[in-house]
């Protein structure tokens, strides 16, 4: 019978790029996964830091290279979305490929101020202020900027906002513009509900802007929440930006990027198939064309890229505890984790990742269904974008699986400590770098959930009452290959 590694390299293209199997056992990013189970154990997050700056480079060349294309004029700015993981590991990362930064709420301005009293950013650098904004916010954007954070800019969500900064900004101060986009068409509303519509963008910057002598209106932005697709839709959506662009631009000099938000998609399957090169050219060409049939000077391009920075440097890592067959056709792996509080999107969006086991690839595979420990009935995975069927090896030995490229949103959204699904702990988390030799660099950076912290929360009073708790074997690093084969 074929193994699950013959299997699986007759399904998809396999070994592929960050992926390889060495003595039947997994490695990712070329780490020995083995290794940090047996010196971690499971449930198990990590974060691998250096695909982060990669990813950045990546956009920057293929903007680059669609500049060069078609002879574009304007410059390229990359904004990190810091709503998809807000982790000070995350920030200093992506901070030293000399990036800007997307904020979307009042909590993300702290942050900004911490990154500075740590001297990863200046009062120089971008801070593009997206979002609806309550009084918090908008308090906290006036008083970056009154402190000298000069290319503080605070991207208007509606008509009334202005009005606060008008007020409480004490110096002069630049400003944007968010478009309410169309939604798509078989969305549930016709028109995001964030953002000015476009009908009114131009009267409004006559009406306030124009004439205000403190304002500076620099940044037009738009952003589509489908994401950046090669689809009727998005080219539908980006001309009609580029074409309110140019007719501002005719208005007002000073007028300068053109924002087109996040969207990059970020590779959740062993087939993903994404064109970025020619995406990224057609985006540059579109606004090109159009800036030119107006005489408009083609403006400098700013991206938010947040999922397509940070997703695929992380993984999770859990240990099947039992195996369960339930009728003649559903297998069941049982594991030492919830996919609810741990990766909730596969629950609340259906989104799937890379699933893959870390060992015993040479045995035989089946089809299996993977269940979390909570007692909810949707604590489950059971396809794969792939193969739209999960399969994993058929084997006594102990079974290890990963999901992979879970980086963006699923730690905010689940939560890290407080209190989960079935009260679930939130998994050890560590963080993976390479030194200047490029040797690994392996750091905890938050251990598994206490139940005493849990109960704490719930208002309980945490005492043993000379129970001890059950700690869970672990397999340390140092055991013979013998020893590994048993295990």
């Amino acid at each position: 019978m074929q193994t699950y590694e013959e299997f699986l390299k007759q399904n998809v293209d396999f070994p592929q790029e960050g992926f390889e199997v060495i003595d039947n056992e997994l490695h990712f990013e070329g780490i020995d996964l083995m290794n940090l189970i047996y010196e971690y154990g499971t449930p198990l997050r990590f974060t691998y830091l250096p695909s982060i700056s990669r990813k950045i480079r990546k956009a920057r060349l293929l903007f680059q290279q669609a500049f060069l294309n078609n002879d574009y004029r304007g410059t390229y700015t990359y904004c990190y979305c810091t709503k998809s993981s807000h982790f000070s590991y995350i920030l200093e990362e992506v901070l030293k490929n000399n990036t800007e930064i997307e904020t979307s709420s009042a909590f993300d301005i702290p942050i900004v101020r911490a990154l500075y009293r740590k001297g990863k950013i200046s009062k120089d650098n971008m801070i593009i202020c997206n979002g609806f904004k309550d009084e918090t916010y908008t308090r906290y954007i006036s008083e970056l900027i009154n402190d000298g954070f000069h290319n503080t800019i605070p991207i208007l969500d509606n008509l009334e906002e202005l009005r606060y900064y008008e007020k409480n900004i004490k110096k002069n101060f630049k400003v944007g513009m968010r478009i309410a986009t169309e939604e798509r068409p078989d969305f549930q509303f016709y028109t995001s509900r964030l953002g000015i519509r476009a009908e009114r963008i131009i009267d409004f910057y006559w009406d306030r802007i124009k004439d205000n002598p403190k304002l500076e209106f620099k940044v037009l932005h738009f952003f589509i929440n489908s994401g950046i697709k090669d689809a009727p839709y998005y080219w539908e959506q980006l001309e009609k930006c580029v074409y309110l662009y140019c007719e501002l631009k005719k208005e007002c000099e000073t007028l300068q990027y053109l924002d087109i938000g996040g969207g990059f998609p970020f590779k959740n399957t062993l087939s993903f198939d994404y064109d970025y090169e020619y995406i990224v050219n057609q985006i540059v060409y579109y606004i090109k064309t159009i800036c030119e049939s107006e005489g408009v000077r083609e403006p400098d391009i700013i991206t938010e890229f947040g999922a397509f920075t940070v997703a695929e440097s992380s993984g999770v890592l859990f240990e099947v505890l039992g195996k369960k067959q339930q009728n003649d056709r559903e297998n069941w792996f049982m594991i030492d984790g919830s996919m609810i509080t741990t990766l909730p999107d596969i629950w609340a969006t259906n989104q799937r990742f890379i699933l893959l086991p870390i060992n015993n690839w040479d045995a035989p595979y089946q089809r299996v269904n993977i269940g979390g420990m909570t007692c909810d009935g949707e604590d489950y995975y059971n396809a794969e974008v792939h193969l739209q069927e999960i399969y994993m090896p058929k084997t006594k030995k102990v079974q290890y699986i990963g999901f992979f490229h879970t980086g963006a949103y699923q730690q905010t959204l689940g939560g890290v400590g407080g209190v989960h699904h079935c009260l679930i702990p939130t998994p050890k988390q560590i963080i993976i770098d390479k030194d200047e030799k490029g040797e690994l660099i392996v750091k905890l950076f938050s251990p598994e959930q206490k139940q005493e912290d849990v109960l704490r929360i719930l208002g309980y009073e945490y005492k043993e009452n000379g129970e001890k708790t059950i700690k869970k074997p672990t397999i340390k690093k140092s055991l013979s290959s013998a020893d590994k084969e048993q295990a």
